[in-house]
Formats: structure tokens, C-alpha cells, sequence
């Protein structure tokens, strides 16, 4: 599928009856819109802030099978997620890219080599057929350390090296966004659910306000989805079923000079934490704390701390201090209540609910599962139409900018295309793993305008056709749609000085739109 524009159009929600209305656009609501519209019901998707502004762009990058959830024997859960991590790499080879972990072993109370080997074979073989990464494989100690120097040597065992996958999460969810409208259904940010519509007993739409005009207007549905995440809540008062809300903070840090893989490892208290390259900077997390509403989902500086003191267990060569840290974010998940001494044997499996006639909701799930989630989601859609669902068929259909043929012979000619038309060599590469073919448009900006092949900000790889190009065709109204969705340019540039020149783009478009 080719790039895709987003269009904004609050004029089809107002005038439109649709099949069904999906409150939330995170990647579980993007998903939802895209599947049903593909399965021929009109739909409308509505996100009160923006695209993945909530828990689908705080993340761990990741997409993958859930090594630790073997621990506590979710076998099923960590199969269908491999089977998915295939699907997505297939359909979007842009955007899912495959990356190698390295979980060192040290001898303690929990070192077994042998049952962490049982594990990671168990893994490979869960993961049938024709995967993107390598099996894993054993690393000794002298070897670890030869590639790896800032490792902690004392007592160590050894490592394995084993592979997953990473991606931008806000960025894919922008574009399954798309891919749901490229199917017909009416997708609109900045619209938020006020109140359900409910006659005879049943849920048949909702009252909206567009958060740009001010404006309200009610919108029916035959079924609405509830996909608001940890924000479901606000919409069912009491009706609102039982779930845990599990906050997560990560932190940003420099490079790890000369590393391009992650690391599995054990914090002080047995929990375990990635670190992660991404984006020339070092992704830390996540920690895990119960809140009781998304609101309080703000990094501490014990998080923090807690952290940096996991690294410092495993990695000591490395030396972070507090003063390194470039930035932090928080998300919320939210998962099934479960009484549980430890929130990481909580339940990540999936269940969909319908607390009341007509209305859909899920809890529970992962970002890497839920493009699978969603079928479920839909399937039940489907009953409370009283249709037969047809076959789903999302997993068919590339996402918009996947290009075909091998990824790495197309990249190699986009690279070169943007080379030639001024963009550095990083910014052109990245450009390539978040746009795919969508790089086009940003290569006809360029040629209508030279200087917008120049960065936002000399210390990230993202170029300000980026930033036009998203107000044009991406649904962007704010800097913070810019600097934290469209590109992560806030997370891992914290002084600012990129601020005034992305307003002064969005000034400027939106006096010229």
C-alpha cells in the first residue's frame, strides 16, 4: 500500500450513521477502525487528543514475543505474539525492524544458564516458520567481554544473544490510522467523547465535541468500541469492569558508543529491564507501580534512580549518573485485576467484554498483539450487528509505505535519493524506516523548497519536510504532535531551541491552508 494522507473531516462524522464508532485512537482503537472498515463497516474513529498520545507512544519500542512471560508460563500468550511479531515484520518492513538482545548471566540465587537456554530454545521453537531474526545463541564470559567491555565481569557466566524487534509506536500507530481510512473509514483527532447515547437499553452512539471548533453534535452508531485504554473508564462509571492500571516509566540516555544491540537485564529486586539503542540515543525501562488513573503517570526521580541502578548492576563500564539523563516519559497499561505479589505476573492476555448492549470494549493486551486483538474486537462488532463476520484480512495488505521487494534494496536507493537531494546521510536513513515510499512526498517538498531538506534540530535525524508534511497530511496541529508523534524530537532533545521553529512552520501552513 502506498503512503497515505490523513484527513481530518469532522463534517462526514457530523453528517454520517455508521456501523460502528471507535473511541480511542491508540494503536489498539487504530487497529479496531482498520480491521472493521476492511471487513466492509463503516466506521468512525475518534481520539479526544491525537494519535497515540496516550499509552501507544510510551512504549518500549518493541515488537516482540515476551521472553519473561515464559517465566511465569503464558504460553500462549508469548507463541501469539511471535506469530504476530512475523505478520508485522511482513506487512511492515519499514517500520518493524529486527534487533539483537543480549542477556548476560552471572552467578547468584537466580543464575541457571540452563533453564534460561530451555527458555530461549523454547522461544525459537514458538516462533515457527519463517521469522526475522536469528536463533539465539551462547556467548562465554571472554567472548561477552571482548564485544561488550562495559559489562560487569565479576562471576559472569556468560550470555546469550537472541533477536526481536523494534519500531516507533506513535509512528505506527499514525500509519494503521491511515490504513483505516484508506479503507473508507472517517478518522478525526482532537474529537472527544463526552457521554454514550443509550435508548431502549442499548448504546447506539455517542456525543462528541470537536476540540478545535468547540462545536457538538451526536454521532450514532450500530455498536461502539469502546478502545480508550486506561481512559475507558471515564466513559462507563459504573459499569466500568474491574482492571489494573500498571504505570511504566522509561528513561532516555546517550549512546552506548559502539553498540547497536539491546540488553535483557535484572534490577535489585529480581524485576527485569531493556536497554534499548533507539534513535542514536539508549532507551531504559520499564519500571511497574499500580496508579489509580492515567493522570499520574509521571516519572519520580525514584524511578529514576532505580533505573540507573539496574544499569550500573549489569553494565558498571558504562558510568551513567542522574546528570545524564536526557529525558523520561510514563504510560499506563491496562490490564486484567489480578491479585498478584508481583504486577509482572500480572496477565497480559486479551479478553474482550461488552459491559452493556452495543458496546465493545477489551482489556488487557499488548502493543505487538494488537493487530490480532483487534479481529476479537471486531468479530464481536460483528455479533452485536447480528452479521456474520467475514475473514479478517488485514494481515494481507501492507501497511501504507511498506515497499515491495526486499527492504534493504529499496532503502538502499531511497538513501540515495534523499542523499541527492540534500539530506544527510542519518536523517535519510531514519527517514526511510519511519516514511517507506512515503518519503516521496518529503522528496517533493524538498524540491519545491531546498532548505526544508535541513534539520528541525542539529542533535536529532529529523528534517523540517518532516515537520511540513505532517501539518499537510498527518492530522498535526501542535508542537507537541510534531516533537513527540510525528518525529520523537522532544524526547531526545531536551533544550528546546527546536520550539519556536516548529511553531512558526505550523503558523505559517496553517495561514497558507
Amino acid at each position: 500500500m502506498t503512503a497515505f494522507p490523513l484527513k481530518r473531516d469532522v463534517a462526514a462524522l457530523r453528517a454520517g450513521r455508521f456501523d460502528v464508532l471507535v473511541i480511542g485512537g491508540g494503536i489498539y482503537g487504530a487497529w479496531t477502525a482498520y480491521d472493521a472498515a476492511s471487513r466492509g463497516l463503516s466506521v468512525a474513529l475518534v481520539e479526544k487528543r491525537d494519535w497515540g498520545a496516550g499509552t501507544s507512544s510510551a512504549s518500549s519500542k518493541l515488537i516482540h514475543g515476551g521472553l519473561r512471560y515464559l517465566e511465569h508460563y503464558e504460553f500462549g500468550l508469548v507463541r501469539h505474539a511471535l506469530k504476530e511479531r512475523r505478520t508485522l515484520y511482513r506487512i511492515a518492513p519499514h517500520l518493524v525492524r529486527p534487533l539483537n538482545f543480549v542477556l548476560p548471566m552471572w552467578k547468584g540465587p537466580r543464575a541457571s544458564p540452563l533453564m534460561v537456554s530451555a527458555g530461549l530454545h523454547l522461544y525459537d521453537l514458538l516462533a515457527i516458520g519463517d521469522q526475522p531474526v536469528p536463533r539465539h545463541k551462547f556467548h562465554r564470559p571472554r567472548d561477552l567481554l571482548a564485544r561488550y567491555p562495559f559489562v560487569d565481569p565479576e562471576r559472569l557466566l556468560g550470555g546469550f544473544r537472541y533477536g526481536d524487534c523494534q519500531e516507533d509506536d506513535a509512528r505506527m500507530t499514525l500509519v494503521v490510522t491511515a490504513a483505516a481510512q484508506s479503507f473508507g473509514a472517517v478518522c478525526a483527532n482532537r474529537v472527544r467523547a463526552e457521554r454514550l447515547i443509550e435508548e431502549q437499553g442499548r448504546v447506539c452512539g455517542a456525543h462528541l465535541v470537536d476540540e478545535r471548533s468547540g462545536e457538538r453534535f451526536a454521532l450514532r452508531a450500530g455498536v461502539v468500541v469502546n478502545a480508550a485504554g486506561p481512559w475507558a473508564r471515564d466513559l462507563l462509571g459504573a459499569d466500568a469492569p474491574a482492571i489494573k492500571l500498571v504505570k511504566g516509566t522509561h528513561l532516555i540516555l546517550p549512546a552506548i558508543p559502539g553498540c547497536n544491540e539491546a540488553f535483557l537485564l535484572t534490577a535489585a529486586d529480581g524485576r527485569v529491564f531493556f536497554v534499548i539503542p533507539w534513535y542514536a540515543r539508549t532507551l531504559v525501562g520499564t519500571t511497574e507501580s499500580t496508579v489509580q488513573h492515567p493522570s499520574e503517570a509521571v516519572p519520580t526521580i525514584e524511578e529514576t534512580r532505580y533505573l540507573l541502578d539496574g544499569v550500573r548492576r549489569g553494565l558498571p563500564g558504562i558510568g551513567w549518573t542522574e546528570s545524564d539523563v536526557i529525558g523520561a516519559f510514563s504510560g499506563v497499561r491496562m490490564l486484567q485485576a489480578q491479585d498478584s505479589a508481583s504486577l509482572a505476573a500480572v496477565s497480559r492476555e486479551f479478553e474482550v467484554r461488552s459491559p452493556r448492549p452495543g458496546l465493545v470494549m477489551h482489556v488487557g493486551g499488548k502493543y505487538t498483539t494488537s493487530r490480532s486483538d483487534s479481529i476479537e474486537i471486531v468479530d464481536a462488532v460483528f455479533r452485536a450487528l447480528d452479521r456474520k463476520p467475514p475473514p479478517a484480512v488485514t494481515h494481507r495488505h501492507p501497511l501504507p509505505g511498506a515497499p515491495e521487494g526486499p527492504f534493504e534494496h529499496w532503502q538502499a536507493q531511497a538513501i540515495a535519493r534523499l542523499a541527492a537531494a540534500g539530506v544527510d546521510l542519518d536523517a535519510a536513513r531514519w527517514l526511510t524506516l519511519r516514511h517507506g515510499t512515503g518519503i516521496d512526498a518529503m522528496l517533493d517538498l524538498i524540491a519545491e523548497r531546498s532548505a526544508l531538506a535541513g534539520r528541525i534540530d542539529e542533535q536529532a535525524p529529523f528534517i523540517l519536510a518532516e515537520a511540513v508534511h505532517a501539518i499537510r497530511n498527518e492530522m498535526a496541529f501542535e508542537v507537541d504532535d510534531l516533537a513527540r508523534r510525528r518525529t520523537p524530537l522532544s524526547l531526545l532533545v531536551h533544550d528546546g531551541a527546536w520550539q519556536p521553529r516548529l511553531q512558526a512552520l505550523i503558523e505559517s501552513e496553517t495561514a497558507a491552508g
